[in-house]
């Protein structure tokens, strides 16, 4: 998948291919900083690692955010929205691959969750197992890159030539900032929110999941302008995650534990579908379906 991305961002100039790899550094950064920092999680073992183990990270994982991250904003730049609706829906996006992947990751031994001490089952507390402020970081550390990032590229286009901003420093820029953004965001505006107010990671969650949504679905209804060509990978990318994983869900025999495990991938895995479908909805007046073009889906 990461070939296929990067073969697609080669076609497409530099700023196409420093964004994807803006995001693979990203990723390999922020978990770099989560497992020496013991957020709560260790990786198992995989076939490139970075680090001393325990604490060694995947280089696949930092591939995996690449390519998440990459695709998902293919996709939002062809519906036309705000910077800040555009945003959100990377966001969203990408949260539905993490909601149904982690949870058969996680019992693959992908990575190991320590629950030890806590009296929370590993295979059912929160989400199946899955702390709720793992997902809660997913949204932040998606929607922090694509925005900033996007905040970036407005800046060089709207001051043209006179921008101190080259195309091939935004990403780094973005990547330097979101983690900013994200440690701040983590270790203090989420232990105060808790501390002062109660306020949990689920609720965290459930909230920004909510915000997201109502700044897509506003500016989907606002939005006047056509919508542009959607290459194929935008679909691959979040198709192989659900297809991979759902599969080793039967696989490996995990449903089993609970009807729930079959549920709740496979709504999620609808809605996905549902999601990337919006173009061909929304383009029922001069489009009427999807087919595909020198790789581009139109």
């Amino acid at each position: 998948m990461f070939l296929i991305c990067l073969l697609h961002a080669a076609k497409n100039g530099m700023r196409h291919v420093s964004y994807l790899f803006g995001g693979l550094v990203f990723g390999l950064l922020l978990e770099y900083v989560n497992v020496v920092t013991n957020m709560g999680y260790i990786y198992g073992k995989f076939l490139v690692m970075f680090g001393t183990a325990p604490k060694d990270i995947p280089l696949c994982i930092g591939v995996g955010w690449g390519i998440i991250m990459y695709s998902a904003r293919l996709f939002t730049d062809s519906l036309n929205l705000s910077l800040w609706a555009s945003a959100a829906l990377d966001t969203l996006l990408a949260i539905t691959i993490d909601l149904s992947m982690d949870t058969v990751a996680y019992r693959l031994h992908m990575w190991h969750w320590n629950w030890e001490g806590t009296g929370i089952n590993p295979l059912t507390g929160e989400w199946f197992g899955i702390p709720y402020g793992n997902f809660f970081g997913w949204l932040c550390v998606v929607f922090f890159y694509s925005s900033t990032s996007r905040l970036f590229q407005n800046l060089l286009s709207r001051n043209g030539n006179k921008s101190q901003i080259r195309p091939i420093l935004i990403p780094f820029l973005s990547v330097i900032l979101s983690q900013v953004f994200l440690y701040v965001t983590l270790v203090y505006i989420d232990s105060f929110l808790k501390s002062q107010f109660g306020i949990t990671a689920r609720d965290r969650f459930v909230f920004s999941l909510i915000a997201l949504s109502v700044t897509v679905i506003y500016n989907l209804t606002k939005r006047k302008q056509r919508l542009s060509s959607q290459p194929v990978i935008t679909w691959l990318v979040p198709a192989f995650f659900h297809i991979y994983f759902l599969a080793f869900l039967f696989i490996s025999g995990f449903y089993k534990e609970n009807v729930l495990l079959i549920v709740v991938p496979v709504t999620i895995t609808i809605f996905s579908v549902v999601l990337h479908l919006l173009p061909v909805i929304q383009s029922r007046k001069g489009v009427i379906g999807i087919e595909e073009r020198d790789g581009v889906m139109v």
